[in-house]
């Protein structure tokens, strides 16, 4: 009687390209509108198991320094205490705990979310990772994108002005995308 072995499929190491990678959001204001933003300054590592996608896992940064909106004076505020204190909190992390596929093509991933000093979990709902794909000089790449919402409240982000009309300036829900390009590490 023999017995077939099977080898567990290897987990690959994947570093984020800052490069081709950015993480975007967009938060209501004055109830009428988005507004977005992004942050440039990504960080961090996918570990992949290709056979097996919830036996991945992923930690990741972000430098709260580098946001846009398009507006430098409302950028300023964001860095400032009434909203992220980026002097205090100079980054945003995000480390999984677990992987679900529900069907093929719906990964959810759910993790420890830390900003403006505060961990609640969230969970982002992936497309990818794509398959892999060799660029110009001969690195391994591939990309995937990512959606959560979240409760800026929840994370102490509670900075608000009342509308004459009635109603805020800033709304609570905020919607982060991410879109990442890795390298094979």
């Amino acid at each position: 009687m023999s017995t077939a072995s099977t080898t567990p499929a290897a987990l690959t190491t994947w570093k984020i390209d800052p490069a081709h990678s950015a993480a975007e959001f967009k938060v209501k204001h004055m109830m009428i509108s988005n507004v977005k933003g992004k942050f440039s300054g990504l960080s961090g590592l996918l570990s992949l198991n290709e056979a097996d996608l919830t036996a991945s896992s992923v930690e990741a940064a972000i430098d709260v320094a580098t946001i846009s909106t398009g507006d430098p004076q409302r950028d300023g505020h964001l860095k400032s205490a009434d909203f992220f204190d980026a002097e205090k909190f100079p980054t945003f992390t995000f480390k999984s705990v677990a992987v679900h596929q529900d069907a093929p093509g719906e990964v959810a991933v759910t993790g420890e979310l830390t900003l403006h000093g505060v961990t609640r979990t969230a969970t982002f709902a992936v497309e990818g990772p794509s398959a892999p794909a060799k660029d110009p000089w001969g690195n391994i790449r591939v990309g995937l994108s990512a959606t959560a919402k979240i409760n800026r409240k929840d994370f102490g982000l509670t900075w608000n002005s009342a509308l004459e009309t009635g109603g805020v300036l800033v709304g609570e829900e905020v919607t982060i995308t991410l879109d990442v390009q890795f390298i094979k590490a």
